[in-house]
């Protein structure tokens, strides 16, 4: 059973960004009109195919973008919620509360995480909401873009967690999301398919692991992964499920991770 204070610090944290909604909430919604509007409807409608040479990759280019910005928007929110969150909090030096309270460390970190998550996934639901107005959407593999997501959401919260942690002023924050998050989503095979890339930029893409992240929420939403063309032969047929079970063992690490730091202090107590 939860405790009253893992409630009490998951709702802040929850309240913290649901009150200001233009902050949090309207920036990605913008944000994603532009993307939908420009690259979906005005440079989609010149291109025949977004998968050039796959059989059944029969929709549109807009359709294919969706679970790209998806992730974007999810990974960047959890990821910024947490990070600023932890940082704010020590630079203000109202996390002394926290970590003086009678919560475990993994209470602690449950809570962060779980506050940021929910802001990435709301945020995830925006954008697809947003791209339901400019191309119909059905959903192919419901429970595995589910677990996806919330993995994903929560591997970026802890992230964001060691970032917060980390960072020595605001710059620092920027530049993690703007400058590392960022071009590691957009050269993730957001914008085009793996297999339009020449043999070696598919093994050189192969190395990002957004690349996986985009692959296995496209295949949830479209019921199309790029690695059924470009892995090899034995791994293709199972690289979603392969993939997602890399992310879930991943999240549980960057989690320990988590508590491990706030156990010894660091960061917090300088």
């Amino acid at each position: 059973m939860l405790s009253v204070g893992f409630r009490a610090l998951f709702k802040r944290e929850l309240l913290r960004f649901i009150r200001r909604p233009k902050n949090t909430f309207m920036p990605p919604a913008i944000t994603n009109v532009l993307y939908f509007a420009v690259f979906g409807m005005i440079l989609g409608g010149r291109i025949d195919s977004p998968v050039e040479g796959v059989e059944g990759a029969d929709f549109g280019y807009i359709l294919f973008l969706i679970p790209g910005l998806i992730v974007l928007g999810t990974i960047s929110n959890a990821f910024e919620n947490a990070s600023f969150s932890i940082f704010h909090g020590r630079w203000n030096e109202y996390i002394h509360e926290t970590l003086t309270s009678p919560l475990s460390y993994v209470e602690m970190v449950v809570a962060y995480v779980s506050a940021s998550a929910v802001r990435g996934l709301i945020v995830g639901v925006i954008i697809a909401a947003i791209g339901r107005l400019f191309v119909p959407i059905s959903i192919e593999n419901g429970l595995f873009l589910v677990a996806t997501m919330v993995v994903i959401a929560a591997l970026f919260a802890g992230l964001g967690i060691i970032g917060g942690l980390v960072a020595r002023d605001f710059d620092d924050l920027t530049v993690m999301n703007q400058f590392i998050l960022r071009p590691l989503v957009f050269f993730g095979a957001v914008f085009y398919s793996l297999t339009m890339l020449e043999p070696l930029w598919q093994a050189v893409s192969l190395l990002n692991p957004m690349v996986y992240m985009v692959d296995s929420v496209r295949y949830g939403l479209l019921g199309y992964s790029d690695m059924f063309e470009v892995a090899p032969a034995a791994y293709a047929e199972f690289a979603p499920l392969a993939s997602l079970g890399v992310l879930t063992l991943l999240t549980v690490v960057v989690l320990a991770i988590d508590v491990y730091l706030f156990k010894i202090g660091y960061g917090l107590t300088d």
